[in-house]
């Protein structure tokens, strides 16, 4: 009777453990050993200083596997090049989703790019996760529930330059050079938003130039013969790093903002040079490893330790890396949650579950917070400006909430 009692506790036992097998074999990407995550970044094309993004996030899983992964699976981590082309990012997208079976595809960039695979991604039910671009609509869970941005909103930040404009450059007439997409257009959306009723009589010029345009010297004369004594940038790396160099080059020095995609010191400022690049001005959520004064912060620490066993080559002073870094560890973290149930339905759960999750490189005081309607899981920014060496944090943490 006794051995009877047990061989039905070993087959129910297994009854279970096959159940528990299946269900996992029915989740894409997932088998007990690997978690399978896709990524599409531009490590080609106008846009390829964002390459580092993508594989600053591969280095981060290979320091997880190298201790151990998460709840006992390896992360494999699949990234694809698009070149920052829109049409390239729908293939890579559907390769990853129908060919390799990923889970998720976690920090696509551009915004272009991104709204190219929305209803897709949506439609399939996969996780369009921490999209590596600020544009308003990734914060739409009533109607684009697979889709989740990371950055306060382009939107959000502008309205910080126009509440700094306002009250600090009472004569203001601003120029803004803005790249000719969504991203530019929502940037330029939230700047007038928070000009409000004065926009018209702030903003004197606007110039707009396509990715693919080799040169941006031509619209930046154009807008400092308007007269504007403020320059707003939206560009990305490659246009910011003229633009930088070309308002140096012609005089002209008006109080310049710089969004914070283009304001990386290795990629950007540097590049340009730092006489010219003394004095802009811009906003992040993220510690600079260049500012001395987290010189013994141990957040810090943890990021050049890593950046120095796992991505020797690149430079630990560009922004995209400890960009990528923040993104790799909240997904992280999204993955611990979910424990062994990582099915997609579960991963939009606990990745809108965020609670205060603070994390080395954020700015102290700035945490990462989701819910159920809240899909921006960053919502707070410091205004700097940078000093030829380094950027320096001035004014108090501001809120970059939508409104």
């Amino acid at each position: 009777m006794r051995q009877r009692s047990t061989t039905l506790a070993l087959v129910a036992a297994l009854g279970l453990a096959l159940i528990a097998v299946a269900a996992i074999a029915q989740t894409p990407g997932v088998t007990p050993t690997e978690i399978k995550i896709g990524n599409v970044a531009p490590y080609s094309g106008p846009a390829s200083a964002y390459g580092a993004i993508g594989k600053t996030i591969g280095a981060w899983f290979k320091k997880v596997n190298d201790e151990g992964g998460i709840n006992g699976r390896k992360i494999v981590f699949i990234s694809e090049d698009d070149g920052y082309s829109p049409p390239k990012t729908v293939e890579m997208a559907r390769k990853l989703v129908e060919q390799e079976q990923v889970l998720f595809i976690l920090n696509p960039l551009g915004t272009a790019s991104n709204s190219a695979i929305h209803k897709y991604m949506n439609q399939k039910k996969v996780p369009q996760l921490f999209v590596a671009t600020g544009a308003t609509k990734w914060g739409d869970p009533a109607n684009f529930p697979w889709t989740m941005g990371f950055a306060p909103s382009y939107q959000a930040e502008a309205r910080i330059y126009a509440q700094y404009i306002m009250k600090q450059i009472p004569d203001a007439k601003v120029a803004v050079l803005l790249q000719n997409d969504d991203f530019g257009k929502d940037y330029l959306k939230g700047l007038t938003d928070g000009f409000g009723a004065d926009a018209k009589r702030i903003i004197v010029a606007q110039q707009t130039y396509e990715v693919t345009d080799p040169m941006v010297d031509s619209q930046v004369v154009n807008l400092k013969n308007s007269g504007a004594n403020v320059l707003v940038n939206i560009s990305t790396p490659k246009a910011a790093v003229q633009s930088i160099k070309k308002t140096y080059d012609i005089g002209w020095k008006p109080v310049h903002i710089m969004n914070i995609n283009g304001a990386s010191v290795g990629a950007v400022l540097k590049v340009a040079g730092a006489e010219a690049s003394k004095g802009i001005i811009t906003a992040s959520y993220m510690k600079d490893p260049s500012d001395t004064q987290w010189k013994n912060d141990g957040g810090l620490k943890e990021y050049l330790e890593f950046m120095k066993k796992y991505v020797p080559q690149a430079s630990a002073e560009d922004g995209n890396n400890y960009y990528g870094m923040l993104v790799a560890q909240t997904a992280v973290q999204v993955l611990k949650q979910c424990g062994n149930d990582l099915s997609r339905d579960n991963v939009m759960k606990q990745a809108a579950s965020l609670k205060n999750l603070s994390l080395g490189m954020l700015l102290p005081g700035i945490t990462i917070n989701t819910g159920p309607t809240d899909f921006f899981p960053i919502e707070q920014m410091r205004l700097l400006r940078f000093d030829g060496e380094r950027w320096a944090g001035f004014g108090e943490i501001m809120d970059a909430s939508r409104r």
